[in-house]
């Protein structure tokens, strides 16, 4: 017999499949956005303006200075930018950082925000914000956070590079893997979790093997939907708050870290949600802490917090600040342990 659960569905439009990007115009004008404020990184900004060039007069301005971990500073600038050239609208093109920014100026402005996804990091189809001031990254939760539109199209990811490809889809299963000892969890939440953990390991080595697999592509985009999804449904667990932690404080890359530390902080939780991760081990036919360092090993991808600049110096203080304020766990979290995660994380050791 099923516990009782409450799930709270997340209005958004999404559009899904091969050459959808065509119909960004069409959808725009049922918004009723006259004028957008265009969002993207720097190395974005050529592809950002490709994709936007048939709403021709609708696009107000381009602000191509999003950064990774959302500073409040540049989402200060981007802010003048969309008052000074009276935007109604913002649209952003690419993956976490351009998406990040793009909900911070929703979030200020009450504006509607669309969303052309490229990369398998999920926050498009969630109601949170992570965002840094004074070298700290705090999170924010509001339904006012959630982009009214999204678009995935499979073709706008064939030349995301491998490296950039492999770490955001870590992250993507790094979603599922909380969601599936969330306490807030639900029967339709721990099902797409599942699928899109599945879904991403299966899309990753074929990918690796062949980046312009447009199957592999398109599951791994649909797999990422899933584990976005997810996290926008139930809360954030240890993991997050590592790499929360190492993101914003160290200033460390997002999706690597979650490479890194999702092997390490799923072993930590193990032992207090056997039951809850019992699908998970199935799916991926071992432990899912040892397959997961194994995969990502296997593809090239980074396995210490040593290789993406981290100083052994800085483990400490990132087992204090990690043991503040902390998430919901199935595991209580102590800066003992939490200091050893961080140890293995660091030289790169497989998880315990």
């Amino acid at each position: 017999m099923l516990d009782r659960f409450a799930y709270t569905t997340l209005p958004a439009r999404i559009l899904f499949g091969p050459g959808i990007a065509a119909h960004l115009a069409g959808e725009i004008e049922t918004l009723g956005c006259r004028r957008l404020l265009l969002v993207s990184t720097p190395g974005q900004r050529d592809k950002a303006q490709a994709i936007a060039e048939p709403l021709e007069s609708r696009i107000a301005s381009h602000f191509a200075h999003a950064t990774m971990h959302t500073p409040v500073e540049v989402t200060e600038a981007a802010l003048a930018e969309f008052r000074d050239v009276d935007a109604d609208g913002v649209l952003a093109y690419g993956g976490g950082t351009a998406v990040g920014l793009a909900k911070a100026i929703a979030l200020h402005t009450g504006c509607r925000q669309a969303i052309v996804a490229t990369t398998y990091a999920g926050s498009e189809v969630t109601p949170v914000l992570g965002q840094t001031a004074a070298g700290m990254k705090t999170t924010v939760r509001d339904p006012r956070l959630l982009p009214d539109l999204v678009l995935y199209d499979p073709d706008l990811t064939l030349d995301l590079p491998l490296p950039t490809s492999i770490t955001s889809g870590f992250n993507a299963i790094a979603h599922a893997v909380e969601a599936l000892y969330a306490p807030d969890r639900n029967p339709v939440s721990s099902l797409m979790a599942l699928e899109g953990a599945r879904a991403m390991v299966e899309a990753l080595p074929r990918i690796a093997a062949d980046p312009l697999h447009l199957p592999a592509r398109t599951n791994a985009l649909y797999a990422a939907w899933l584990c976005g999804t997810v996290l926008g449904a139930v809360g954030m667990s240890l993991h997050h708050k590592l790499c929360h932690t190492l993101g914003g404080s160290f200033g460390l890359p997002h999706a690597e870290v979650h490479t890194v530390i999702l092997p390490h902080a799923l072993a930590y939780n193990t032992p207090a949600a056997v039951a809850e991760l019992a699908p998970l081990a199935q799916a991926l036919g071992d432990d899912p802490a040892r397959a997961l360092h194994r995969l990502a090993r296997d593809l090239g991808a980074p396995t210490s917090l040593a290789a993406l600049g981290m100083a052994e110096s800085d483990i400490d203080r990132a087992a204090t600040l990690a043991t503040q304020n902390t998430y919901p766990n199935p595991r209580p979290v102590e800066r003992g342990p939490i200091r050893d995660l961080l140890a293995r994380a660091w030289q790169g050791e497989q998880p315990a």
